[in-house]
């Protein structure tokens, strides 16, 4: 019974992680954020980038807005751009800050690591996914395990010592296998161990902010959530 008890409530996460989404143009986000947040992987990098191409906010309005932001206004763009990187909403978003505002130590470094250890940002940091957005995807569709269990859910954490890796008949996947010859240019993150003969990688430890490389002001966020 406590099984499946258990199975009945990763199957309603799941249903609501699936529901709780963005699913609008994501090129349109990086022009809102005026940066860059890499969320469709190379392509990004190419000259297929709506962002290089036409870098204002968009709307009729985008090339002529002028508005100088208020410290609130920065404090919640930088709070929009932390999200739309790790693909969350603000109900999520707002739990995750509260969870990192309770535990020991700094709150910022806390948060950081909290959606770092997300499942679909991994599996992304590993090198198997071009994107997280793909990564969440893949996810979802049931091509990953942690310790040797089918793991679908994409928010899971994934804690220092755990395997994640590739199911056996996933990874033949040409978006899998094109990644992994990518990430192995690129290079991945150093609290992963990751092995890409084994399709597989071992959290080592949580990892650092200044090793996420994140484009923001994570302390602005604490300081717009704390008011």
């Amino acid at each position: 019974m406590a099984v499946d008890r258990k199975k009945d409530e990763e199957c309603k996460l799941k249903e609501v992680e699936l529901m709780a989404r963005y699913r609008g143009p994501l090129c349109k986000l990086c022009r809102r954020e005026g940066k860059k947040l890499y969320l469709k992987g190379d392509r990004c990098f190419s000259n297929k980038c709506a962002f290089d191409r036409r870098p204002y906010v968009p709307g009729q309005h985008g090339p002529t807005s002028r508005n100088k932001l208020t410290q609130y206004g920065m404090q919640l763009r930088t709070k929009q751009t932390m999200k739309r990187i790790y693909g969350v909403l603000e109900k999520q978003f707002r739990n995750y800050f509260e969870e990192a505002r309770k535990k020991e130590g700094v709150t910022g470094d806390n948060l950081v690591k909290i959606v770092e250890s997300r499942l679909d940002n991994t599996v992304y940091r590993m090198g198997f996914a071009p994107s997280r957005n793909v990564a969440r995807q893949l996810v979802t569709h049931g091509h990953f395990k942690i310790n040797g269990r089918k793991a679908t859910i994409p928010s899971m954490r994934v804690k220092p010592d755990d395997v994640v890796e590739v199911k056996e008949k996933s990874r033949s996947l040409s978006v899998i296998s094109e990644a992994i010859a990518a990430a192995k240019d690129k290079g991945t993150a150093p609290w992963l161990d990751v092995n890409f003969d084994a399709y597989q990688a071992t959290c080592l430890r949580y990892p650092e902010m200044e090793e996420a490389g994140l484009p923001v002001d994570v302390q602005s966020i604490v300081e717009l959530y704390s008011k």
